[in-house]
C-alpha cells in the first residue's frame, strides 16, 4: 500500500513520468502504470486447485473409518499414523501429512456450530450437580454441590450435600426458590436419574413421579439437554467449575456441611453483587428486574422427602438405605413410615414421631435412651453399654456411674444404675437429675437419698383436666388435730 501511495504521489504531485518513477523505485513500468489506475493493489482470490490424490485417498479413508467405527471404544481412537500405515499396506502412496490434514478437515466439517442464545429475565435457569472436596470436623470428604443458576442475572444458589440423590436434588430446588424469592419459568437439566426414569426414542423422556410432582407444585417447565451434549446447558457447566476454583479453593473447612455451605454461598453472593455485564450494568440490578418476572412461590413449601415403609425389629431397630437406626422400645415389632430427608429421617409410628440424623450405608445409629425401660430390668446389659448410655444422659450420670463403680464395682454399680433408669421411667429425667445432683453433693451414691428426694416431689395437676365447676376452688391445709377433734365429735 505504501508503494502505491508513493507512485501516485510522484506522478500526480511531482509531475514525474512513468519511466522515471519505475527507474527510481526499481519496479516495472507496467506495475507503475497499473498503480495509477487503481489506488489499492488488486488481490485475486485463491482458486482451489485440483487434488486427485486427496480425493482418491479421502474416499478410502471414509470407508476405513466407517468399518472401524464399531471397534472403537473407551480410550481407543483412530490416529493419522494408523490410517497412514493402513493405506501404505494397501499400496496407496501418500504422505502422513496429507492424511493428517484430511482427518482434521473431516473433523472440522463434522463439528457442531453453536448458536449465540438470548437469556430473558425470569425465563430460564440451569441446574446441575458437581463433586467437590471439603474438610468436615478435620476429615476431608467428597461431597456434592447443587447449583441452580439464573441465566439472565447470573445469580447462583449453591448448597452442599452428602448424597447426590433425588432427595438432595429436590431439597436444593426448594431452598434455591426460597433464596431467590420466586420460581423461573423454565429449568434446564441433563438426563439425570433423579428426574428421568428412562429415555424413549430419540427425544422423548419418561419422568419420575416425584419429579413431576415437583414441577407441578412450582409450575415450571422442565427442559432437558440432548444425550451426551452437556454444553446444551453450558452456562451452569462452566459456572460449576469456576465456583470450585474461585470459591471452594483452598478447600473449605467447617464443623458440618451447613456451615461450609453458608460460607461458600456468602462468598459467591459477595462477588456477584459487585459484578457488571458487558453493557456495564450491575448484575444485582438485573436480578431486581428479573425477580419481578419470576413465578410466585407456592403457599405451602414442597416436602423434599421420600416415603418408605419400614418394619421395626424385635430389638427396636429399623433399616433404611442400608443403615440401622434405633427407635423407642415401645415400637418394637411394629410397622413405621420413614420420611427420608437430605440430612435426617423422620419416623412415624402410631401418631408418634422420632427424628434421626441420616446415616450412610452400613452405619449404625443407636440411642440407648430408647431402651431405658428395658435396661432398668437388665443390669448386665447396663454394664455393657454404660459408657455410651451415661454419655447420652449427661455429665451428672457420668459422675454417678464413676462413683458407683468406685464404691460398689461394675456389677453392683450396674444394678444401682438400673434402678436409677427405672426412676427416670417412673418420674421423668429432670426430677431424677436434680435428685442425683443433690446426692452427689453429699457424696452419696445409694438409692435411699434418691427415694427420699422423689417422695417429697409434689405432683401438680393441670387445671384444664379438672371439671369446670371445681377449677376456682382452693383447699386449705389444716392441722391433723382438727381432724381428730372432728372424729371425736362424730363418736359422741
Amino acid at each position: 500500500m505504501d508503494e502505491v501511495h508513493v507512485v501516485r504521489h510522484k506522478y500526480y504531485n511531482e509531475n514525474r513520468s512513468i519511466r522515471q518513477i519505475a527507474l527510481e523505485m526499481g519496479i516495472n513500468w507496467r506495475t507503475a502504470k497499473k498503480y495509477l489506475v487503481q489506488s489499492e493493489p488488486h488481490r485475486e482470490e485463491k482458486r482451489e486447485r485440483c487434488r486427485p490424490v486427496w480425493d482418491k485417498v479421502g474416499r478410502r479413508i471414509d470407508v476405513l473409518l466407517e468399518e472401524w467405527a464399531s471397534r472403537i471404544e473407551g480410550k481407543h481412537r483412530i490416529t493419522s499414523p494408523r490410517v497412514h500405515r493402513q493405506l501404505r499396506e494397501e499400496g496407496l502412496e501418500i504422505g502422513e501429512r496429507t492424511v493428517r490434514k484430511y482427518l482434521a478437515e473431516r473433523r472440522r466439517c463434522g463439528m457442531e456450530v453453536y448458536i449465540p442464545l438470548i437469556h430473558r429475565a425470569g425465563e430460564e435457569a440451569q441446574v446441575d450437580f458437581f463433586d467437590v472436596l471439603v474438610d468436615i470436623g478435620g476429615v476431608r470428604r467428597k461431597v456434592w454441590k447443587f447449583l441452580l443458576r439464573l441465566m439472565y442475572s447470573g445469580r447462583d444458589y449453591v448448597r452442599l450435600y452428602d448424597h447426590c440423590d433425588q432427595i438432595s436434588f429436590f431439597d436444593g430446588h426448594v431452598r434455591a426458590f426460597a433464596h431467590f424469592g420466586g420460581v423461573p419459568w423454565r429449568l434446564i437439566y441433563d438426563n439425570l436419574s433423579a428426574a428421568v426414569k428412562r429415555l424413549v426414542g430419540l427425544k422423548d423422556r419418561e419422568l419420575t413421579d416425584a419429579f413431576k410432582a415437583l414441577c407441578s407444585h412450582h409450575l415450571f417447565e422442565a427442559c432437558f439437554a440432548r444425550r451426551g451434549e452437556g454444553h446444551d446447558k453450558g452456562g451452569v457447566e462452566n459456572r460449576g467449575k469456576n465456583i470450585r476454583l474461585q470459591h471452594l479453593t483452598p478447600i473449605l473447612a467447617g464443623k458440618d456441611l451447613d456451615e461450609v455451605s453458608a460460607k461458600a454461598l456468602f462468598d459467591i453472593e459477595q462477588c456477584w453483587a459487585g459484578k457488571v455485564n458487558k453493557e456495564g450494568r450491575y448484575l444485582r440490578d438485573l436480578f431486581e428486574e428479573e425477580k419481578a418476572l419470576l413465578r410466585p412461590l407456592p403457599a405451602k413449601p414442597f416436602e423434599a422427602r421420600r416415603m418408605e415403609m419400614v418394619s421395626i425389629s424385635h430389638s427396636s431397630t429399623a433399616q433404611v438405605e442400608g443403615a440401622t437406626y434405633s427407635l423407642p422400645s415401645a415400637w418394637a415389632r411394629l410397622d413405621a413410615t420413614a420420611w427420608i430427608g437430605p440430612v435426617d429421617i423422620r419416623f412415624v409410628c402410631r401418631n408418634e414421631m422420632e427424628t434421626r440424623p441420616r446415616q450412610g450405608r452400613g452405619q449404625r445409629l443407636i440411642y440407648y435412651r430408647d431402651y431405658l425401660k428395658e435396661l432398668s430390668r437388665k443390669p448386665q446389659a447396663v454394664r455393657q453399654v454404660a459408657p455410651e448410655l451415661v454419655a447420652e444422659l449427661g455429665t451428672t450420670y457420668g459422675r454417678m456411674w464413676e462413683l458407683l463403680v468406685k464404691t460398689h464395682g461394675e456389677l453392683q454399680g450396674a444394678r444401682h444404675l438400673a434402678g436409677i433408669l427405672g426412676a427416670i421411667c417412673d418420674h421423668g429425667e429432670s426430677v431424677v437429675t436434680q435428685a442425683l445432683d443433690e446426692a452427689l453433693a453429699r457424696g452419696r451414691c445409694d438409692l435411699l437419698p434418691l427415694q427420699r428426694y422423689l417422695s417429697v416431689q409434689q405432683v401438680t395437676m393441670d387445671s384444664t383436666r379438672l371439671p369446670e365447676g371445681l377449677r376456682g376452688l382452693e383447699v386449705e391445709s389444716v392441722p391433723a388435730t382438727e381432724y381428730n377433734a372432728l372424729l371425736a365429735g362424730g363418736a359422741q
